[in-house]
């Protein structure tokens, strides 16, 4: 069967990229809002079904790979910044703190229409942060479009004290571990296939 990505994430198809398996990238098309009430493992997970589900329609023969997240301080989501003001306020909420990365992993048959589903939390305890820690860092990479106002592949490592969980590509968007075992569990084996 063949593999499809329900996203045109540059961070979730490069850490697929790792996998070294063929599969093509589809855009979802979903609302994506936070219903009320709702968790927010609850919503990453749903709307990582959502998005597999959307793919779906146009690709009925494939396995598809659907994936949300969000960050959690204090129990509340927080969403990417989008400019330079709100990622000086959420770092500036998040210094010394822990934020919780929920992300949300569908495997969907569209042929069988079997579901695997799972939420994949993952920590990172912030240092002590100043004003001018925070600008600088901004500056620099600009991160504005992720979740947390920071690229942990990059020079946001820097901002933080230490990772607690049990996938690092759970804080990037695509728990590796737990991809592997649903597409095995589909029989496609990332290493059974391949010839040395």
């Amino acid at each position: 069967m063949k593999l499809v990505l329900a996203s045109t994430s540059p961070y979730r198809k490069a850490l697929l990229d790792r996998l070294q398996v063929d599969y093509i990238c589809a855009s979802p098309d979903i609302d994506e809002s936070l219903r009320a009430n709702e968790t927010v493992e609850n919503m990453v997970v749903r709307l990582a079904q959502n998005k597999a589900e959307a793919v779906a329609a146009t690709h009925p023969d494939a396995l598809i790979i659907g994936s949300d997240q969000s960050a959690e301080l204090n129990g509340r989501p927080l969403s990417k910044p989008g400019n330079f003001a709100n990622a000086v306020k959420q770092l500036q909420a998040a210094s010394g703190k822990r934020i919780i990365f929920q992300t949300g992993l569908c495997l969907l048959n569209a042929l069988s229409g079997h579901i695997q589903t799972a939420c994949v939390p993952y920590t990172v305890v912030f240092r002590s942060l100043t004003n001018e820690m925070i600008e600088r860092y901004l500056k620099i990479e600009q991160p504005y479009n992720c979740a947390g106002s920071f690229k942990s592949e990059g020079l946001g490592i820097a901002l933080f004290e230490k990772f607690e969980g049990e996938d690092p590509n759970a804080l990037i968007g695509l728990p590796l571990i737990k991809l592997t075992e649903f597409l095995e569990n589909e029989g496609f084996s990332v290493l059974g296939e391949t010839e040395i």
